[in-house]
């Protein structure tokens, strides 16, 4: 609240100035007190309904009201993400939008890489010797005899599952799965459960930093023209 402290410190100082210079200043004291009186009253009034938003003061009913209505902001913090921000349709339409936009939801290149392909390989050539060609192989030298296949059938293999991978087919089935409005609630329900855990810690102290960080500039602006219009009014009263 320094930006608030100093213009209502500036402002009051101006105004009590004002006053002190009515009663020294041989001239138009009249109309240098009353500015003076005015202004430092509309400043002081301002300034004691901004400090009442944030702190209670004996005595005065509806002072402390932010801290006061500590669960209200904090339902009305969790209204405005979820029902402005962070909805189901938002969340929905973005993905859509980077799907039209032809940015990959799922980037399959990794995955093809990580495919354990010497495993696959491996049983293959146990299925094979299971089989009624074991035997055969067995008189031929067993596996060994396989050995000269082994990077020909792994290259088919990565061959063909990047084939299946880029096939038309398989992109229509993937972005079938990957439903847009499903993956939009799920996000919705995870960032819901992140919003709420976080207001949950927090306190009536916290509430009233975070609201007094947003608007104190505007706030200490409220004691400026407080002061400003009260002096002018002040004026208008002595003239009058």
């Amino acid at each position: 609240m320094k930006q608030l402290a100093d213009k209502s410190f500036l402002t009051h100082a101006v105004s009590l100035v004002l006053v002190v210079a009515g009663y020294l200043i041989p001239v138009q004291q009249d109309l240098i007190k009353s500015i003076g009186f005015f202004a430092l009253s509309g400043a002081m009034t301002n300034w004691l309904a901004v400090y009442m938003l944030f702190e209670r003061v004996p005595l005065l009913y509806g002072s402390g009201v932010i801290p006061g209505r500590f669960e209200e902001f904090k339902r009305s913090i969790r209204e405005l993400m979820m029902q402005q921000f962070f909805t189901v349709g938002n969340i929905e339409r973005f993905i859509e939008a980077e799907e039209q936009q032809g940015a990959k939801l799922l980037n399959l290149e990794p995955l093809l890489n990580a495919v354990d392909y010497e495993r696959i390989y491996q049983g293959l050539v146990s299925a094979i010797m299971g089989s009624s060609f074991g035997g055969m192989l067995a008189v031929l030298g067993g596996k060994e005899a396989l050995a000269p296949l082994k990077e020909p059938v792994i290259d088919k293999l990565r061959a063909v599952l990047a084939g299946i991978a880029e096939s038309e087919s398989f992109t229509v089935a993937l972005k079938h799965g990957l439903d847009a409005h499903k993956i939009g609630m799920d996000i919705v329900s995870k960032i819901e459960k992140v919003i709420d855990k976080r207001l949950d810690e927090m306190t009536p102290q916290m509430v009233k930093e975070m609201v007094q960080a947003i608007i104190r500039d505007h706030l200490g602006w409220l004691v400026v023209w407080g002061g400003f219009f009260g002096g002018l009014m002040g004026a208008l009263f002595a003239f009058a």
